[in-house]
């Protein structure tokens, strides 16, 4: 099994904290989650994302842009072919198969890191992982699609499963809980039972709190708060709190504007236990995780 990871100066304390998941397996490859915080370079190629909509629609733009990543230091890149922004439309299964495929299919083989695919549909999931995809993203926490479970298991890919509530044209109608945290970790714990028992073993299984996602802005602050409860799922913490309207919410800026304000969320996702950070801004962001991790020590709670 090939075991990756950056091992350059700048990664800082490489001991692993007591409890962490350590590996997390993705097709034939393992990623060291316990050396350092791990990048995911976001990468949109759909006409309506909140923040980068239309720029790298075409797919060689879009090549481009993920091989800067790489380069920017990027651990890995997640390609989005539908918006799962609140109220965004959905897109149909051919529309989000001509977004992404071709892209995976040009970058399989040039990317030295894996790629993911941001779907909830298993039959787009299905044809990305034949393209050379390693990894699922699904925002729904395989609810949307029960038959992504088999897809995943059958091809070994990893899998990240998030929390929401609800489909985007829904998810922000009702974002009142009894008890947030104790709620997702919940939800969470379930799915990871439910996708042990279609036959993806935990190591290969990330979650996600989900930020933005069916929460409000107090709700979104609250999971980065006590982030480091998550950890009693004994898996990989993923956090995705870049450019988010919560922090244009808090700050009262445009998105264009929140570069700062996710350099805060993301640095205190990592001290808080983050092991994975979704970032658009790959290099600036890489820093910001860097630092945050030399002074709080190891990403994994």
């Amino acid at each position: 099994m090939e075991v990756e990871s950056r091992t350059d100066a700048s990664s800082g304390n490489s001991g692993r904290a007591p409890g962490s998941p350590g590996l997390w397996t993705c097709g034939a490859r393992s990623l060291d989650l316990s050396l350092r915080p791990h990048i995911m370079g976001i990468l949109n190629v759909t006409p309506d994302s909140f923040s980068d909509g239309a720029v790298f629609l075409d797919p060689e733009r879009a090549v481009d842009r993920a091989m800067e990543m790489e380069a920017e230091g990027a651990d890995s890149i997640d390609i989005g072919g539908e918006s799962t922004r609140p109220f965004a439309a959905p897109v149909s299964e051919q529309d989000e198969l001509k977004r992404v495929i071709p892209v995976i299919e040009r970058l399989a083989g040039r990317l030295g890191i894996p790629m993911s695919v941001d779907t909830w549909k298993s039959s787009v999931a299905r044809e990305a992982l034949r393209a050379g995809a390693e990894i699922v993203n699904d925002v729904s926490g395989c609810t949307f699609d029960p038959e992504m479970f088999e897809v995943v298991a059958s091809a070994g890919a990893g899998l990240v499963l998030m929390h929401t509530r609800g489909r985007p044209q829904e998810m922000q109608l009702e974002t009142t809980y009894r008890a947030l945290v104790p709620e997702i970790i919940d939800v969470l714990e379930e799915r990871i039972g439910h996708a042990e028992s279609h036959g993806i073993p935990r190591e290969r299984v990330v979650v996600d709190p989900g930020i933005g996602f069916g929460k409000s802005v107090e709700g979104n602050l609250e999971i980065l708060r006590r982030l480091r409860e998550f950890s009693v799922l004994g898996r990989p913490i993923l956090i995705g709190t870049s450019r988010k309207s919560f922090i244009g919410t808090v700050l009262g800026r445009r998105v264009d504007e929140r570069l700062f304000g996710t350099a805060a969320t993301v640095a205190l996702a990592v001290a808080g236990g983050a092991s994975i950070v979704r970032v658009h801004d790959v290099g600036q962001m890489r820093d910001v995780a860097l630092m945050a991790h030399a002074v709080t020590g190891s990403p994994a709670g």
